[in-house]
């Protein structure tokens, strides 16, 4: 079974591909909502469950994968989970009624913890400026994914349904089981002595300001970007009129801003610090939204208006999540990856809440202005919990720690 195993380190190309799996498996499917919608003869409210209902179990997920991989490894919890995928992918393709559907569907959501495991295992290889470096070339790398993934699946549901992505999901997943197992070799050197140990921390994780500053603003940042993949669709159908295919060619675009922002990331960590970073990302990713809802309550609504805005919310999270990232496991680097996966459970849970308001409350009638309000919320409460980390992480008492 040891055949050709890894044994060292993993290429920058692994941990980016394990990475963007994540974001394919929640993002390539949605311009085929709403014909999956009407083919299972259900509405768009309990079709959203399928991006709702994943993120829910990837929140849940992700307090267990941290403490599991700082127990048992990070290589044998990815193969684990990358499994799961692929067998529950198998239960989507052939599931007959929406609610077997939903069931693999949210399975799907062990995919998770490639996100999570791959920023532990960055920062089990370096130290804290090298790591914001790779995580901003991570990050800038499977940007090019979301632009991506929407536009093969809308072009793949109008050629030959929405079925046809989920072949594609698991290709991907048995490509992936693959290249963990000959490329990506334990860099967890310093495991844990009991799984409840690993929860037994958690406590002192809660107790840290900076934890709840750096992980709120991680997860309002976050859960902008699920909210607006699970609204977008509806937007687009209902109110812009659009296809599939520019569904997914108009959420694709709006990745571009994360491109640039994790692109001058990279060249920026270098000369300021994490909180700096994150700040000036939350600004341009407010000011962005506040524009586009203007426009929409002077009742110019287009898809300018709509997904021209929410190129600065992907650009200012390429500013702002990698150095997140980086304050969250800085917080206990012994424990970096229960720390990720504890924030990277409260991101996704946001999410999740998130997701279920815009399939609550988004209609034909107040589509556009309720989508641009409800992201402008998560967007300002990721600002507070900006400002007040930089104001911990300034403060005179810390500095002379």
């Amino acid at each position: 079974m040891k055949f050709l195993a890894a044994k060292s380190n993993p290429h920058l190309i692994t941990l980016i591909l394990i990475t963007a799996a994540s974001i394919v498996s929640l993002n390539m499917f949605l311009p085929s909502l709403a014909n999956m919608a009407s083919e299972f003869d259900v509405s768009y409210r309990v079709m959203n469950i399928s991006v709702a209902g994943y993120l829910a179990i990837t929140a849940i997920l992700q307090i267990i994968i941290g403490p599991l991989s700082d127990r048992y490894g990070r290589r044998i919890i990815l193969l684990l989970s990358v499994s799961i995928f692929c067998l529950s992918t198998v239960g989507c393709i052939f599931s007959s009624n929406v609610w077997w559907f939903l069931f693999f569907r949210i399975l799907q959501g062990a995919m998770i913890s490639g996100t999570a495991l791959s920023r532990a295992i960055v920062r089990d290889m370096m130290d804290t400026k090298e790591a914001v470096k790779i995580l901003s070339i991570i990050a800038m790398a499977m940007a090019i994914v979301p632009m991506i993934a929407p536009m093969i699946g809308g072009f793949l549901d109008e050629l030959y349904g929405w079925r046809a992505n989920f072949w594609i999901y698991l290709i991907m997943g048995f490509s992936l089981l693959a290249l963990i197992w000959l490329d990506l070799g334990e860099t967890n050197t310093k495991k844990s002595d009991t799984f409840y140990k690993q929860f037994s921390i958690y406590p002192k994780l809660f107790k840290s300001g900076q934890f709840w500053g750096y992980s709120i603003c991680m997860s309002a940042s976050v859960a902008c970007f699920y909210g607006f993949l699970s609204g977008a669709p509806l937007v687009a159908t209902k109110v812009l009129n659009l296809p599939p295919t520019e569904l997914g060619l108009f959420i694709g675009i709006t990745s571009l801003g994360y491109f640039i922002g994790s692109f001058f990331s990279t060249k920026l960590s270098t000369y300021f610090n994490l909180t700096q970073m994150i700040l000036f990302g939350r600004v341009i990713a407010v000011l962005g939204i506040s524009i586009g809802l203007i426009f929409v309550l002077m009742e110019y609504i287009s898809t300018l208006t709509i997904f021209g805005s929410m190129v600065f919310i992907g650009l200012g999270n390429g500013f702002t999540l990698p150095s997140s990232h980086v304050g969250i496991m800085n917080v206990r680097s012994d424990l970096a990856g229960s720390a990720s996966g504890l924030s990277g459970a409260m991101a996704v849970g946001f999410g999740a809440v998130v997701a279920t308001l815009m399939g609550l409350i988004l209609t034909a009638e107040n589509g556009a202005y309720n989508f641009l309000f409800i992201l402008l919320i998560t967007k300002l409460i990721s600002l507070f919990a900006a400002c007040y980390v930089h104001v911990l992480e300034t403060s005179p008492k810390k500095n002379k720690k």
